[in-house]
């Protein structure tokens, strides 16, 4: 046991050495809602010239933990970006290919926007009525049917009598994740659930968010740039996305009511808007001290300067973190405390 202490600080070192002459700069991957306040922070802090500017990869949130969790060594990513916290499934992958020192970073608040264009009626909506647009398998008149609803009317007579057309992020994102905790199982209804747990197939938290697959559901990918732009192009379609994207194009699309309440700066900060949520990025504390700027990066992220009441990600959409969590994730980042 003795030998193998000595062995594995050597080992680690030998790896780093082998590729300290491939990459001088962070690389981070990870969430494409976290990736434009990366982005705006990676810019600022190249232009200070002490260091190179960080390569930053949209992968999605569950991508970008896969990459990150792969190993430690310069070949694997120093930084993931995340739209929901990270798993304990992902957490065990991370120690399992020896990534045990992790940090977490809470970036901000942010609100999933269900968002359509400037042309189209404003609409609101509660979780089920989501939820049935939705899922595979709803629940109607005491039995469980593939999804029955076509057009938007279809689940109210109130709405607009056209097609339902939603495009979604794919599963590895974190979006998708945050949007299934808030709303596709908190949406699906008591009798449903009770409805799947006696059906013993799955739990009636998978069931309750797997999606309809007839093509009303339309998994977009990971670009929201391009989720916005059909949006922008065609009124009978709705999408979902960070509130980030909804405030950058605000020429072009709106933001629905979900439960009465449209997602705003105060209204995702005091979570009154029931689909607002945390944004997370992970660092790789054994990569600090072999990747040039590693430490710099956390400390200007975590600046009253980028992340503050005041700051410069808030002018890009960034909600700020109440004092108390703000203190909290600039003590992890200055002292580079571990989550495990």
């Amino acid at each position: 046991m003795k030998k193998l202490k000595l062995i594995l600080p050597f080992a680690l070192a030998l790896l780093f050495s082998s590729y300290a002459s491939a990459r001088d700069q962070i690389k981070i991957v990870g969430s494409s809602t976290v990736y434009p306040y990366s982005t705006v922070v990676a810019e600022r802090f190249g232009k200070s010239g002490k260091f190179k500017t960080p390569v930053i990869e949209s992968t999605g949130t569950g991508g970008g933990m896969k990459l990150f969790c792969a190993g430690v060594g310069t070949q694997h990513p120093d930084i993931t970006n995340a739209s929901r916290d990270i798993k304990s499934s992902e957490k065990e992958l991370c120690a399992k290919n020896g990534v045990k020192d992790i940090i977490e970073i809470v970036v901000g608040n942010d609100g999933i926007a269900f968002s359509h264009s400037l042309k189209a009626k404003d609409i609101n909506f509660t979780k089920e009525q989501l939820w049935r647009a939705l899922a595979s398998e709803v629940e109607v008149n005491g039995k469980l049917v593939k999804n029955p609803y076509k057009k938007w009317s279809d689940i109210d007579k109130s709405f607009p009598n056209f097609d339902i057309k939603i495009m979604v992020p794919p599963p590895t994102s974190g979006t998708r994740d945050a949007w299934n905790a808030l709303v596709m199982n908190k949406g699906c209804t008591k009798s449903a659930k009770s409805l799947f747990d006696a059906r013993k197939e799955k739990s009636h938290e998978k069931a309750c968010e797997t999606l309809r697959e007839d093509g009303l559901a339309i998994e977009a990918g990971e670009n929201d740039t391009l989720i916005v732009n059909k949006l922008a192009a065609d009124p009978e379609m709705f999408g979902l996305f960070g509130y980030s994207y909804l405030l950058a194009n605000k020429d072009k699309i709106q933001a629905s009511g979900v439960e009465g309440k449209k997602p705003s700066l105060e209204s995702i900060q005091n979570y009154s808007y029931p689909v607002a949520r945390p944004l997370y990025f992970y660092v790789k504390k054994a990569h600090i001290g072999v990747i040039p700027g590693i430490k710099e990066f956390l400390d200007e992220y975590t600046s009253t300067r980028a992340m503050g009441d005041r700051g410069y990600l808030g002018d890009i959409g960034l909600v700020p973190l109440s004092k108390e969590k703000y203190t909290a994730t600039r003590n992890a980042a200055t002292k580079l405390t571990t989550i495990n």
